[in-house]
């Protein structure tokens, strides 16, 4: 703000009170003009002086003039009508400045407010940016890393014991590991800034959840975990049939498993279970770990949430809220429980559609 607005406003401010001065002290103290000063109080408002001082100095002179024409000029001997009118205008010239100082205050706060809300969302933005730059920067250097560790496995640089075998395997897989980690961490930022975009068309869920369970062998080995697939009172195989993005939806079964995995015992077993009615198809993916908290189930799906039990010890807080992402793009919901024999439970339902027509 330049130097001359807040002169032109007291220019301003002087000129009302003349004006209103010059009527008031010529006329007869019952005709009341006292309520003109209104305009020079919120000219004081609607200027940036600090801690509302001109407000409160225009308004107390204001009141001032009002009562002061009780006794000047003096003419006539004042009447109660005159003397309750003033007194009445002089209340309706405080209130008017009390209320025009409130709203002064409020409206700077609101200002303040929203100049915080936008630095926060330009930070915001800044940092989601940064991450995302530097987790596709971070890829690189892992994929050539789990490329070199492949070629000694290979035995392109010398022979390698079964012991060596065993080591550059755990290194493979740790990388793997980061590198979806990685993945998980660009899509949630796209998605969240961009939206999922998903590419439909008809799947069937058995047989994305067969492809998972292949491509989670390894790790179900190492970590000695059974890992069974069931459909609800039948044995027999069935088919599934959703719309939907079959690499999105084998994260969510990637996601659900490789949580039931890292949290269930040595020895332990994670059943996906699978169920249908005309409608929609349900999905639960249980362990017999340890189990979720009370205070932990509401916040298992959000952003970065690893909770303070040991059942989120390995996690990054991601993988959830991933396949959380994706189920409710396809229209779908997702939930987690406790299960009464022990262990959590992890479920998603999905609308069924019909299957294509080479499948009839």
């Amino acid at each position: 703000m330049t130097k001359k607005q807040p002169l032109n406003t007291y220019w301003l401010i002087a000129i009302g009170f003349a004006v209103v001065v010059i009527i008031e002290f010529s006329t007869s103290p019952d005709y009341v003009f006292g309520y003109l000063y209104t305009g020079p109080i919120l000219l004081a408002a609607s200027s940036r002086s600090k801690n509302n001082s001109l407000t409160f100095q225009v308004t107390l002179f204001a009141l001032v003039l009002t009562l002061l024409n009780l006794s000047i000029p003096g003419h006539e001997p004042l009447s109660l009508a005159a003397v309750a009118n003033r007194s009445i205008a002089g209340i309706a010239l405080v209130v008017t400045g009390w209320l025009s100082a409130r709203y002064h205050r409020d409206r700077e706060a609101i200002a303040l407010s929203q100049a915080q809300l936008q630095y926060q969302q330009q930070l915001s933005s800044i940092r989601e940016d940064f991450v995302s730059t530097l987790t596709h920067d971070l890829k690189t250097p892992l994929l050539g890393a789990i490329e070199t560790i492949k070629s000694f496995q290979g035995g392109q640089f010398g022979a390698v014991t079964s012991s060596q075998q065993k080591v550059l395997a755990m290194m493979v897989r740790s990388h793997q590991i980061t590198v979806q980690m990685l993945e998980t961490l660009l899509d949630i930022y796209r998605n969240d800034t961009e939206g999922l975009k998903l590419h439909l068309e008809p799947v069937n869920l058995v047989v994305i959840a067969e492809e998972v369970i292949a491509t989670l062998t390894d790790l179900a080995t190492t970590r000695r975990v059974y890992v069974s697939l069931n459909y609800g009172r039948s044995d027999f195989r069935r088919f599934l049939w959703v719309n939907g993005d079959a690499l999105q939806l084998q994260r969510i079964f990637a996601n659900l498993l490789i949580n039931g995995i890292n949290h269930s015992p040595r020895g332990g077993k994670v059943e996906i279970l699978m169920e249908s009615d005309a409608t929609k198809h349900t999905v639960k993916i249980s362990d017999n770990g340890q189990g979720i908290t009370e205070s932990e189930l509401p916040h298992l799906f959000e952003r970065f949430y690893q909770g303070n039990s040991d059942r989120q010890a390995k996690g990054s807080g991601l993988g959830l809220y991933l396949a959380r992402q994706i189920v409710v793009a396809h229209g779908g919901t997702i939930w987690a429980e406790n299960r009464p024999s022990g262990g959590a439970l992890f479920g998603f339902q999905l609308l069924a559609a019909p299957p294509p027509p080479l499948e009839r």
